[in-house]
């Protein structure tokens, strides 16, 4: 009998195995990958100490 059962199981696991299948292909268009990266906040920073040096240096300019 546990032949039987054995059997049985292994033969039901490939039932449900071969119910269950995944298809991986290539899409038909290219990935987009966008890097848009906001860099103003870099160049503020920059600009506001080049700014408080110049005033520091001539403090009568305005």
């Amino acid at each position: 009998m546990e032949l039987r059962e054995t059997a049985l199981a292994v033969g039901a696991a490939f039932v449900i195995a071969s119910c269950a299948t995944v298809k991986v292909e290539a899409p038909d268009e290219p990935i987009e990958i966008n890097l848009n990266v906001n860099i103003t906040q870099e160049v503020r920073v920059k600009l506001e100490r080049d700014v408080e040096e110049l005033i520091a240096e001539n403090p009568d300019i305005f």
